[in-house]
């Protein structure tokens, strides 16, 4: 029973330790994990979205509404092609940073779409509800 008591305040310590760890500094999430939302952010995370993307095609993702009340936008879209592709025309991955900023809940909606052509319905839609807290 002695021995149970030495190991009760070490592990009690280490597990509220990791209740009170930090967030990370920086989320990053890709088309597939954004399908997991509610997506819940801390005030002061940066959230990077990358995306796959081909512009040559005409398709790029339009953000239609970047939840405004709780995310900031840290720089316009940086689109990238993979050096080795080695193809004309080939895909890459665009990517955007926004800063939770302030605790609230909001819409993050981008559309892959041919940008003129607004009666067509977009390919792909990314619907997510933010939280930041």
């Amino acid at each position: 029973m002695n021995r149970a008591h030495r190991l009760l305040l070490p592990c009690s310590l280490a597990l509220l330790a990791a209740c009170t760890s930090q967030p990370k500094p920086s989320v990053s999430v890709e088309e597939k994990q954004l399908g997991k939302c509610p997506m819940e952010l801390h005030s002061g995370q940066t959230l990077n979205i990358t995306l796959p993307s081909n512009p040559t095609t005409g398709f790029r993702w339009v953000v239609a509404d970047a939840a405004p009340g709780v995310l900031r936008s840290l720089s316009k879209e940086v689109y990238v092609t993979p050096e080795d592709a080695g193809l004309v025309g080939a895909g890459g991955q665009s990517t955007w940073r926004y800063q939770a900023y302030q605790p609230g809940t909001g819409r993050l909606l981008m559309q892959y779409r041919r940008p003129w052509e607004v009666e067509v319905k977009p390919a792909k839609i990314i619907d997510c509800q933010i939280e930041v807290r």
